[in-house]
């Protein structure tokens, strides 16, 4: 060979390696330094939830040789115990189950049901109108709790150890007491519904007087109950000595619920709801969850539009969340209740030929006002006090679980002697169809009240797939935002390919068709607003929305991100 060819192609290998060594560390590395958000990284499984001690608990289960599930179930029982506003023994959710080893997704559904004494004007006053007390803070608010029927359902079925196992941490937090933090002591101080008699007896010192942050709340009541559930199964909450005392509380201070309703409370595995968007398949909650059918309707929507050539939280891109957001809502409005008494037509909602048909009717320049889509009312109240917390583990299993009370605390009753709060989650029906609940959702008959019936929830549990595997596990908070927090989530990852930190800490907003407004978080830029406003918005700043718990799993490793809007969160790997 040449001698000087020798030197020029050595001397060409040499000045190339150091770009293909920097390019290859770019492309594999873990931790980058061109971003200010770093999500927690795991290698044998992760647990994100609103408590870091609830997120411990479920670490230290897949230490333990738990699956996903176990975890979960350890995580719900904790939250009972750590997030009283929100985890719950008094509510219900949903779960979704991802099994590695069948390759199946399962959608838990163990939201409450009405009691069989439920009638569809029980909240109407003598004039026709809703009378909020009694719709959600009176005990006749309380549907048949669902929760600890669902978490017993998803161990016995898909989880590899004893009730009385995963139940174990909560008992010992309930009995050992957890230290208040500012956030606890803050919220119980401003929840004036929660100073029943039989509340200020368990989250209160005496004389209802409220915990300060850095007290320690013991809860001796509520690790009873857990005990009975540890000792009796499920049957101790829905046939036994906490049914009893449910019941007793039920006839003496007007609600309605029965030995016979808590007896006849059965959890409902249903089928996912599925789209595809970007070459993933998202896979979410079914109804009576409006959540997935809207996920997955406003992504086939966005679909038609060049989402990545606008940005993230352009105003452009700002606007087309905002055109699908009012014509998703204006269908949950109308069509969206409980499947097992209403039809719903869910393929018709999420087909791609629906959604091309939307797409059309949205334009770049402008907005589409509320009153040209569907009439509605203006809102109350919006309550972030559900919880969400998410699991996978070192198998590939995955679990999705939103779970809640409705509102902070639930209707505000205890039952005496077993530390639960009741939910209020009757308020979820539409007390009076075309009246807007508390979250300012409007409802029509589908989600009318009646017997046995299950009221519809925006909670939004969704797993997406990458090549059939889990990629991305969230859910949030939020009432009416849930929905739209979760579909900001997605396209944040999918689109625009943020990491699940990032994707979780950017701002935030929210239209729900009626009130015709576009709520935005802080942190948008003034221009942006101003773009916004000259296409015909009225924007209204809000306080957060949502708090995502999320993680992803790529490159081999677990990514998990707490959403910074709630304190106390957090994102553990085991």
């Amino acid at each position: 060979m040449n001698k000087k060819l020798y030197f020029l192609i050595n001397w060409l290998v040499l000045i190339s390696f150091p770009v293909l060594t920097v390019q290859a560390a770019e492309k594999t590395a873990i931790i980058r330094y061109d971003t200010l958000h770093q999500p927690v990284i795991g290698k044998n499984g992760m647990v994100v939830s609103q408590r870091a001690v609830a997120s411990q608990v479920g670490a230290d289960i897949l230490k333990n040789g738990g699956n996903a599930v176990d975890a979960a179930v350890a995580v719900g029982f904790a939250l009972a115990v750590t997030l009283p506003r929100a985890g719950n023994l008094g509510g219900g959710g949903f779960m979704l189950v991802h099994l590695a080893k069948e390759n199946k997704t399962i959608a838990l559904d163990y939201r409450e049901m009405a009691p069989a004494a439920a009638q569809r004007d029980m909240f109407l006053d003598s004039q026709g109108n809703v009378d909020e007390q009694k719709a959600r803070f009176s005990l006749l608010s309380a549907g048949v709790p669902g929760t600890v029927s669902g978490l017993s359902y998803a161990l016995e079925n898909y989880g590899t150890m004893s009730l009385s196992q995963v139940i174990a941490p909560a008992i010992r937090l309930a009995e050992q007491g957890i230290t208040v933090g500012y956030d606890l002591s803050e919220v119980m101080k401003q929840r004036r519904h929660l100073r029943t008699a039989s509340s200020c007896m368990i989250y209160f010192k005496v004389g209802c007087v409220p915990y300060e942050a850095g007290e320690t709340l013991v809860q001796q009541d509520l690790a009873w109950s857990l005990r009975q559930i540890q000792k009796y199964g499920p049957n101790a909450f829905y046939k036994g000595e906490i049914a009893l005392k449910i019941v007793q509380e039920m006839q003496q201070n007007g609600g309605l619920i029965t030995l016979q309703d808590l007896a006849n409370y059965k959890v409902v595995e249903r089928e996912p709801v599925r789209g595809s968007f970007k070459g993933y398949e998202v896979v979410s909650m079914p109804p009576p969850s409006s959540g997935g059918v809207h996920i997955i309707q406003m992504l086939n929507i966005l679909d038609h539009f060049p989402l990545k050539d606008f940005g993230p939280n352009s105003a452009a891109s700002l606007h087309h969340y905002g055109e699908v957001m009012k014509r998703a809502y204006a269908d949950r409005s109308k069509y969206l209740g409980d499947p097992d008494h209403t039809d719903v037509p869910v393929k018709g909602l999420i087909s791609q030929a629906y959604a091309a048909e939307i797409a059309q009717e949205i334009k770049a320049c402008c907005i589409t006002a509320s009153d040209d889509i569907l009439p509605g009312a203006a809102p109350k109240y919006e309550s972030p006090d559900t919880t969400h917390f998410s699991v996978m583990d070192k198998w590939g299993n995955a679990v999705s679980n939103t779970y809640t009370l409705n509102f902070s605390f639930g209707s505000g009753h205890s039952i005496p002697g077993t530390g639960i709060l009741m939910n209020n989650e009757m308020d979820d029906f539409s007390s009076k169809p075309g009246v807007p609940n508390a979250f300012g959702l409007l409802g029509a008959e589908a989600n009318a009240i009646a017997a046995t019936k299950r009221p519809l929830s925006s909670m939004t549990p969704t797993i997406v797939f990458k090549d059939a595997k889990p990629y991305l596990v969230t859910g949030s908070p939020g009432g009416s935002r849930i929905i739209t927090t979760v579909l900001q989530m997605l396209v944040n990852v999918l689109v625009y390919d943020m990491n699940v930190a990032e994707a979780s800490h950017m701002p935030r907003i929210h239209h729900q068709w009626y009130p015709d407004i576009l709520f935005m978080e802080p942190g948008f830029s003034p221009d942006t607003v101003k773009i916004l406003k000259e296409m015909g918005y009225k924007t209204e700043a809000s306080g957060t929305m949502g708090s995502l718990q999320s993680i992803q799993w790529k490159d081999g490793l677990f990514w998990g991100a707490s959403d910074p809007r709630r304190p106390g969160a957090a994102a553990i790997a085991n």
